[in-house]
């Protein structure tokens, strides 16, 4: 098995793609007013976005981007009037994260981990 796509609601499906697409992801699929897909820059899983008018609990979706040169890529998001709650920072998980919003109050996490994604020294 391997992971496809994730898929998030969003309020507003042209905001959203414009948000992704400045975070280099690219738009594949445009299905207004309800949805769109996006193609990751790298390997082959998509991305997609759902129109919702629900609210998401806080603690809602998380989604996980991996950046190998996470420092210099938030630093050009910034540059583009991306504002992030957090700045890339270690964490005792041995990752390196960035946190922000999307416009549908999704938390989105960049961060690079190299082999400690799939093998942190405490794995079973």
């Amino acid at each position: 098995m391997n992971l496809n796509q994730v898929t998030v609601p969003v309020p507003d499906i042209e905001k959203a793609i414009e948000f992704y697409e400045r975070l280099g992801l690219k738009l594949i699929v445009k299905a207004l007013p309800d949805y769109a897909r996006l193609e990751c820059p790298n390997g082959t899983s998509t991305f997609s976005l759902h129109r919702s008018d629900r609210k998401l609990a806080e603690d809602g979706i998380w989604v996980y981007f991996e950046v190998e040169d996470l420092d210099n890529y938030v630093n050009d998001l910034i540059s583009k009037g991306i504002t992030f709650d957090e700045m890339p920072n270690d964490k005792p998980w041995l990752w390196r994260e960035a946190r922000l919003k999307d416009p549908g109050n999704n938390q989105l996490i960049l961060y690079f981990a190299g082999d400690n994604r799939k093998d942190p020294p405490w794995r079973i």
